[in-house]
């Protein structure tokens, strides 16, 4: 079924979505400050490509014992970069995307997908993309530690 929608997806509109990600990664390749938001374009454009079946998960909650105040803080100054540069287009892009797919019955589900990641969109950097089991593993593994 996951493959079935990943290929909706992308024949409703995720090969644009994709290519605006693919060119923000471009883009903050090309511009040597932005440089260390590239890995969480690639890890959103990734997600945009197959949605069903995968998940944005933010690094935190993958890998809780390697928490830093530290990179949070830096996490937190290139998500207001990110938002200023890039974020807000590819949000509207995704956002358009699922309203026209979800003028289709048989797009609503791919547009619902649209919509979620354009709220990653937004405040991608500390996310990494995974399967939805690891994803489940990873917050169960949490909430099993956190009320012990």
């Amino acid at each position: 079924m996951r493959t079935v929608l990943n290929i909706l997806n992308f024949v409703l509109g995720g090969f644009a979505t994709t290519l605006s990600w693919l060119l923000a990664t471009v883009l903050s390749i090309i511009f040597i400050f932005t440089l260390p938001l590239t890995r969480s374009c690639w890890e959103i454009t990734k997600l945009s490509l197959v949605p069903y079946g995968n998940e944005a998960i933010h690094v935190d909650e993958l890998e809780p014992q390697s928490r830093n105040a530290l990179l949070n803080t830096g996490g937190t100054l290139l998500n207001i970069l990110w938002l200023v540069l890039f974020g807000w287009w590819l949000c509207i892009m995704h956002i358009t995307a699922g309203i026209v797919q979800c003028l289709s019955i048989i797009g609503i589900p791919v547009g619902i997908a649209n919509f979620k990641i354009a709220a990653i969109a937004l405040w991608p950097v500390g996310r990494r993309v995974v399967s939805v089991e690891m994803a489940r593993a990873a917050r169960e593994a949490n909430a099993r530690r956190r009320f012990q």
